[in-house]
């Protein structure tokens, strides 16, 4: 099933619905964890007003240099161990929202397309060969970060963190198979990162499992598990986001997630 969370002129504070085929989405009662009951009303996507983001986590995790090439094109050594960070919730933005280059850290901020996962229950000491089984559904989410503060802080919470660096949807896709999945990032219609979920270095089960033995997973967490080689600063020259830019987030079996990029007004 693919779930998808929007606003309408009837529904202005957002609903949920079900893609039925085509751009018709069955709308349904409660939210996204919630049994799919359906009202009988449906919307066609032409008449949807904004996007929002698919669900409201808890928290946000997210892993470091996950896929093997990835590392290697950022001259480290792959961790021994999944390199976690968190991202703020208040980062979270939906499909075609704007990723905002933020006046305090405008000049290196970079793109990076991830597999996202949507924990569907309470899992905490989870074992792997379970994992999936804590799992909701997948959606795109793009890691968005100042490689500046990255590199001068010393650790990476305030580059992963200004306000819209987590764009995150719009279709969440449900009973797919993590392992081998094309990621894909286009930049104005250019193919900058193609790599399948199978370079991970850490595969979603691995993750689950390795975090829920660290704290306690909540239902609609979401975590970020990784982007493939291409990023902006491993170009040369580095390409970073500039205002003008579009982003496309390209996963297969789930959809395209889009953000232009814009400057931040004062």
């Amino acid at each position: 099933m693919k779930f998808m969370r929007f606003a309408t002129r009837a529904c202005p504070a957002g609903v949920y619905g079900l893609l039925e085929g085509g751009d018709t989405l069955s709308i349904l009662r409660g939210g996204l964890l919630d049994p799919v009951e359906k009202t009988g009303e449906t919307v066609d996507m032409a008449d949807i007003t904004r996007w929002l983001p698919p669900v409201d986590p808890p928290n946000i995790l997210a892993l470091g240099r996950n896929y093997r090439e990835h590392a290697l094109e950022t001259a480290d050594t792959p961790p021994k161990a999944p390199l976690l960070f968190l991202k703020a919730t208040t980062a979270l933005i939906g499909h075609e929202e704007a990723i905002v280059l933020p006046a305090a850290a405008p000049d290196q901020v970079d793109y990076e397309a991830e597999l996202a996962v949507i924990i569907g229950r309470t899992a905490r000491h989870v074992p792997r060969d379970r994992a999936l089984d804590y799992v909701f559904g997948y959606t795109c989410g793009h890691d968005v970060s100042a490689r500046d503060c990255q590199a001068g802080d010393g650790q990476w919470a305030r580059a992963k963190s200004f306000d819209t660096f987590a764009p995150l949807g719009p279709v969440v896709a449900t009973d797919i198979d993590p392992g081998n999945l094309c990621v894909r990032m286009r930049l104005n219609g250019e193919t900058v990162q193609d790599q399948s979920t199978a370079d991970m270095i850490f595969d979603v089960s691995f993750l689950i499992s390795y975090l829920s033995r660290a704290m306690t997973l909540l239902p609609g967490t979401v975590i970020y598990t990784g982007t493939p080689s291409g990023v902006g600063v491993a170009r040369r020259p580095p390409r970073f986001l500039r205002p003008g830019d579009v982003c496309e987030v390209d996963i297969e079996g789930i959809g395209v997630l889009r953000n232009r990029v814009v400057a931040e007004t004062i």
